[in-house]
């Protein structure tokens, strides 16, 4: 890692290609090595060049030319309009301002880019301490899960055959809690890495800068130094401890953590009866907004998160803007859609996708660019999509007459499972107006709202139905209007209410935990979650969006 203290010992290299420099041009203030000094010469026949040894230059400025009159320098820096000034612009409009040496300027703006390329290199000493903790924190928590796991294994052996199921269950449960923080780990030691990387290329480029005497180089420089100051160098991540508690033939209970199983031995069909998993994290007593963002977008219909705070969102027409907390668009996506996308979501290297219905594509945007990424068969129109973990694209589909509806998972451009019957052969979706959106759970589960029958479907990973929910639980006057479904990483469900302006949240088997419905929410238009565990949640009249924190 190079220094402060060091660039004076860094290779001198030929402004014209990557050998060690030579020669010096006083006349344009160029390095040059010895091959490159007629190739210089040539390109600029109609100056003089003074050519000197490398030893013997005489360093200068290289000021622009002046936009406004040609041939002329501009040597001072109107501060009234913030522009580079020649000679002669003193005499012209600019002769009742205030002008200062362009030299001030640049000393100035050289003295500011050094302080922040020192504050830079220190972020990435610290990010580089932390990345190396992490591996410690790995190391141990993978030792201490893995001692977790046989304590697991030798309980099991006291027990009957009969209760597998039980320590099944507990199994799966410490591999996703260490499966989990493993990933919180890895994902911030990967975040810190790749800023580490960021942070070296600007440090590069700033030094690149500090030795360049074109004033251009110097003003034309941004600071991107704000997107990091918020990083946090380390992330704490607590592990729970196993213990047990056996009355041999009569009782047996394990906690792991917030999590417990308890058993009590009657007969074989009631065994798993008695177990009760409680959520490591808890709901809030009351949910609370704790940003609203005034994004000005009419009819807001979907939101998806994607970096820390910011999401895409879509309206009425047909673009898809990206927007941050604070409510500035961040880039703006004109799509071909009439007349707006029907859904977005992100993949999981962060590329945004979306569906149109006119042109039956599910389509992707690469570096600014539109892609086609699925085709529809002729007489189906894609709806609800969303991106699983796996890579994969699950895409809710209807057909022109919107008698039939469908989920498919595709593989790239590959149809590899539909999903529209149940065990009997009936169909898991009625026909009528277009509105089934589609979300994954953490357990591989398809979740989805069908807002023409009211009631939200849960298939597992097969297709095979798990449960419905139509909302009883919660009473409303009003009849159960399912749209915006998402799943957080708890497992648990949260879908929009949009005929009650609220929220239902259920747990991963579809029992009823919250209605929230304190917040505000008026005509919604966009659900998502972001990595936080926050809700974001749109407004379809006013463009609004709420941030909304609901767990501890």
């Amino acid at each position: 890692m190079a220094t402060s203290s060091s660039w004076a010992q860094d290779v001198i290299t030929c402004d014209l290609c990557d050998n060690p420099t030579q020669q010096f041009c006083n006349s344009c203030q160029v390095s040059l090595c010895g091959g490159c000094i007629n190739k210089h010469v040539e390109s600029l026949k109609s100056q003089t060049h003074d050519i000197v040894p490398f030893k013997d230059r005489r360093e200068r400025l290289v000021f622009s030319s002046c936009a406004s009159h040609p041939n002329q320098k501009c040597e001072g820096h109107c501060q009234q309009c913030d522009v580079p000034v020649c000679f002669r612009c003193l005499t012209g409009p600019h002769r009742p301002h205030t002008i200062i040496d362009m030299s001030e300027v640049v000393q100035q703006m050289k003295e500011e880019i050094k302080k922040e390329t020192e504050e830079i290199e220190s972020f990435i000493s610290r990010f580089a301490l932390s990345g190396a903790n992490i591996d410690l924190k790995i190391s141990k928590m993978t030792e201490k899960f893995e001692t977790m796991e046989r304590e697991g294994e030798n309980l099991r052996k006291s027990w009957h055959e009969e209760v597998d199921n039980i320590f099944d269950t507990l199994q799966s449960t410490i591999r996703k809690m260490k499966d989990g923080r493993l990933t919180a780990l890895r994902s911030h030691q990967s975040r810190l890495h790749d800023s580490g990387t960021k942070l070296a290329r600007i440090t590069k480029e700033n030094k690149k800068i500090l030795k360049s005497n074109k004033v251009s180089d110097v003003t034309s420089y941004k600071s991107e130094l704000t997107d990091f100051r918020d990083i946090p160098t380390d992330v704490d991540v607590k592990i729970p401890s196993l213990n047990s508690n056996t009355v041999q033939g009569r009782e047996l209970s394990i906690e792991l953590g917030e999590y417990k199983a308890t058993l009590t031995q009657t007969s074989i069909s009631s065994l798993t009866d008695e177990v009760s998993i409680l959520s490591v994290r808890k709901l809030l007593d009351k949910a609370k907004v704790i940003a609203t963002i005034p994004s000005r977008i009419k009819s807001l219909r979907h939101i998806i998160c994607t970096r820390n705070n910011e999401a895409w969102a879509c309206s009425g027409d047909r673009f898809i803007r990206r927007i941050d907390i604070r409510g500035s668009i961040k880039e703006k996506i004109a799509t071909k859609c009439k007349p707006s996308p029907n859904e977005i979501s992100v993949t999981r290297k962060g590329e945004l996708i979306y569906s149109d219905h006119d042109s039956r594509t599910v389509n992707i945007v690469r570096q600014g660019k539109i892609e086609t990424l699925i085709t529809l068969p002729r007489g189906w129109h894609p709806d609800g999509l969303c991106c699983t973990r796996s890579g994969d694209i699950l895409v809710s589909m209807y057909t022109t007459d919107k008698s039939h509806y469908k989920i498919v998972r595709f593989q790239g451009q590959t149809a590899i499972q539909e999903i529209d019957k149940d065990a009997r052969g009936q169909n898991i979706f009625e026909g009528g107006q277009p509105g089934v959106l589609v979300d994954e759970n953490n357990n591989g589960d398809i979740c989805a709202s069908d807002f023409d029958t009211s009631t939200v479907i849960v298939m597992d990973k097969t297709g095979r139905v798990r449960f419905r929910y139509d909302g009883t639980p919660t009473r409303r006057k009003k009849s159960f209007g399912p749209a915006y479904i998402k799943t957080d990483s708890l497992s648990q469900i949260i879908l929009i209410d949009i005929i009650n302006d609220c929220l239902h949240l259920l747990d991963e088997n579809g029992q009823f935990l919250r209605c929230i419905s304190n917040c505000g929410l008026r005509n919604l238009g966009g659900l998502s979650v972001d990595s936080e565990g926050r809700l974001w949640v749109g407004c379809f009249d006013s463009g609004d969006i709420k941030v909304i924190q609901y767990m501890e």
